[in-house]
């Protein structure tokens, strides 16, 4: 972790193993002249490897260093990140406004490397309809075709329907996507014949 290195005055051992603020070995020399030799170069002198015999230090900018490193930490916290699991409502009688703006919210999670519940809510006499709820989630695992896979089918739990997607792995970038336009282009030109009718 970024902070865990002795620098400086903390390094207490006679003798270091020195590497320059070049990469070059400088073999084994007195801590003070390995000390004064960062300080003329207005840097610091930082214990990289402190169980060594004797131990590795190098000369350095540290505070860049330690910027270097707690990027490197958050980098692979992010790659790491803890799957949480996102949840979102959907009624049956859902409008399609609403029900996009819900999915595209889904997509987002998905995205985001999130498993996602979604849970329908049924009111009153509209649990003895589950074939609504199936409905909608059959359209929410149509259109997220690309970016989700179901881990749990869809199952009735009490007054709701739950299902709960996961991301799929094999989602295509959606730069490629860019790359499709053309062909949409061609479709128009087909147009063209329909005003020659008219002649």
């Amino acid at each position: 972790m970024p902070g865990d290195h002795r620098v400086n005055e903390r390094i207490r051992v006679d003798t270091v193993r020195l590497i320059d603020n070049e990469g070059n070995q400088r073999g084994v020399v007195p801590t003070r002249e390995a000390l004064s030799l960062a300080r003329s170069l207005d840097l610091d002198l930082v214990e990289i490897a402190p169980t060594a015999q004797p131990p590795v230090c190098r000369i350095m900018d540290y505070g860049k260093f330690k910027f270097d490193e707690a990027q490197k930490a958050k980098e692979s916290r992010r790659k790491t990140q803890h799957v949480g699991v996102k949840e979102m409502k959907y009624r049956p009688k859902i409008g399609p406004g609403d029900f996009d703006t819900k999915t595209r919210l889904v997509e987002k999670f998905l995205n985001e490397g999130h498993k996602v519940k979604i849970t329908i809510m049924f009111r009153g006499r509209e649990s003895a309809h589950p074939e609504l709820g199936k409905k909608i989630l059959d359209r929410i695992v149509e259109k997220l075709a690309d970016t989700a896979k179901v881990e749990s089918a869809a199952k009735l739990d009490g007054r709701n329907m739950i299902m709960v997607l996961g991301p799929e792995k094999k989602a295509k970038p959606k730069v490629e996507s860019s790359k499709e336009v053309p062909k949409e282009e061609v479709v128009p030109s087909v147009s063209v014949e329909v005003t020659q009718e008219e002649g």
